[in-house]
């Protein structure tokens, strides 16, 4: 190809290219107002996607909601938020977005058909966070399980148990059983039964009893110590002793006062009778299976 061909060549293409531009100018300016556009709607929606997760959290933790739980809610409402922005934006390059959604619905419903348990545990725990029966820091008792509520994840629940065990506890399991929840109110009735002998003085028992009570300043005397005979036993009259005290000071009570119950009947001679079985010997009845079992043995002598 001689120069002067490859300069007609040259000519020739940006003649047609200078063609297809002019006859394609209304276009080329629409396709770039929608790049523009779709920018736009990302930059804006990224920044209100952003402030609206912001929002979330501080809401969520203005009541105080376990952490775990309140960055999990702010990265769901984020990505929700974010994927619809992305979609808006593809639909206005012109990108068929139904079938983005459709591809969506199926994968998500593939992935929730193999995920039942999990998403269940996870609405669960959705209930849990909305309803609040506990709090991190809470002593409950739930599926068996009774422990300090050490967080509330996303699917399940961690208790530390008195011995410094850590028990998973699936939040399914959680909402359907039923919740023992001994912190929430600031009081507790610690309840006991204190058996005594028939023959113990009952009167002077319950004021032995009321007066050991009141003695410890833990006590609270609103409401009042219940202090009364509850049951004719097999072996003894039983008490019940119900003092109240603060939630944070009931297992230090039970322990002293139930000390303390026992050295002031032992000191005042009221006697804690304990299980015991009666024999009861007939002589003439023994002696008459003694003859019989002798009998044979004289016979033959």
């Amino acid at each position: 190809m001689t120069e002067q061909n490859a300069v007609l060549v040259v000519e020739q293409t940006a003649h047609e290219a200078m063609s297809w531009l002019a006859s394609n100018q209304e276009l080329m300016i629409q396709y770039a107002m929608n790049v523009l556009t779709a920018l736009t709607i990302l930059l804006i929606g990224n920044w209100i996607v952003k402030k609206v997760a912001g929002s979330v959290a501080v809401v969520l933790k203005k009541r105080e909601l376990d952490q775990t739980v309140v960055d999990f809610i702010e990265n769901m409402v984020r990505y929700v938020m974010f994927a619809i922005v992305l979609i808006a934006a593809l639909g206005r390059l012109g990108v068929q977005t139904a079938s983005i959604v459709a591809v969506i619905g199926a994968a998500g419903l593939a992935i929730g058909l193999a995920l039942q348990g999990s998403l269940s545990n996870f609405a669960a725990g959705v209930l849990i966070v909305t309803f609040r029966p506990f709090k991190s820091g809470d002593y409950v008792e739930v599926g068996g399980v009774a422990g300090s509520v050490a967080s509330i994840q996303i699917f399940s629940t961690v208790l530390t148990t008195p011995d410094n065990k850590m028990v998973v506890v699936p939040n399914g399991t959680v909402i359907s059983s039923p919740i023992t929840n001994y912190s929430r109110h600031e009081t507790r009735r610690i309840d006991f039964i204190i058996g005594v002998s028939y023959k113990a003085d009952l009167q002077k028992t319950k004021e032995v009893l009321t007066r050991i009570v009141n003695a410890d300043e833990r006590v609270l005397q609103d409401p009042e110590p219940t202090i009364g005979v509850h049951a004719l036993a097999d072996s003894s009259v039983n008490f019940v002793v119900r003092p109240w005290v603060n939630t944070a000071d009931y297992w230090a009570t039970y322990f002293d006062l139930m000390q303390a119950i026992k050295e002031g009947l032992d000191k005042e001679g009221i006697e804690i009778p304990f299980p015991q079985m009666d024999v009861h010997y007939h002589a003439a009845i023994v002696n008459a299976k003694a003859k019989e079992k002798s009998k044979p043995v004289a016979e033959m002598a």
